[in-house]
């Protein structure tokens, strides 16, 4: 590695001191020399290297799979930092390239806050799931005579925000009376199943009675 062995004290001393001056490992944002270096160091420096520690701590806040997405990147040979004469003030026109430990962590904590909002925004697009009920309804005529056709079209007419009438059929209970056994599908939030079965009741001449068969959620 650039840096030497980096299991050794030596070896992360000589990070440390990179880091004091630098962001990342090659540039101005992570790369896979970063990963790299991550992956040697093994584990986190000792606190005595706050440099290195806080460097470590930022890229172990990313993902393994946004690490893989990281831009590749040379890791630098160790060089030795420029040395000032003594007394000697810094030119006005220098640029200060690197951030200070204050500035990362500021930046850090935005990233995260970034995630977060992220996270929160997709989560928040997902569509809600909405409750229904499959009802099966025995609607029962006065007598043999009821016209059960008709009564079927009439029970159909019958429109709810949320309510869609499915398969039906004639079922025998004796004497030659058939009664209306019905299939429907309702919104919970939106239908009321008493209502429905009042409006049902309302047709007096073709129903005598209208009962639950069954009920289930979906």
């Amino acid at each position: 590695m650039a840096f030497g062995d980096l299991k050794s004290d030596k070896g992360v001393a000589a990070l440390d001191d990179f880091l004091k001056d630098h962001s990342y490992i090659s540039g101005y944002q992570p790369t896979q020399a970063d990963i790299q270096t991550f992956q040697s160091l093994g584990k986190a420096p000792n606190a005595k290297y706050s440099h290195a520690l806080r460097w470590y701590n930022h890229i172990n806040s990313f993902a393994p799979a946004e690490r893989t997405s990281f831009p590749g990147g040379a890791c630098p040979m160790k060089t030795a930092a420029p040395t000032t004469a003594p007394g000697k003030a810094e030119d006005d026109d220098d640029v200060d390239l690197f951030a200070s430990d204050d500035e990362n962590d500021a930046e850090a904590e935005k990233i995260r806050e970034e995630r977060l909002k992220a996270y929160a925004d997709k989560k928040s697009k997902k569509p809600a799931l909405i409750a229904k009920s499959s009802i099966v309804l025995d609607v029962k005529p006065w007598d043999d005579e009821t016209d059960m056709k008709e009564m079927e079209k009439r029970v159909r007419t019958i429109e709810m925000d949320g309510l869609v009438w499915g398969a039906s059929k004639l079922v025998p209970v004796g004497y030659g009376i058939h009664k209306l056994q019905i299939m429907s599908v309702v919104e919970d939030d939106k239908v009321s199943v008493d209502l429905m079965v009042e409006e049902i009741e309302k047709f007096e001449d073709f129903v005598q009675s209208v009962d639950i068969a069954a009920f289930n959620k979906i």
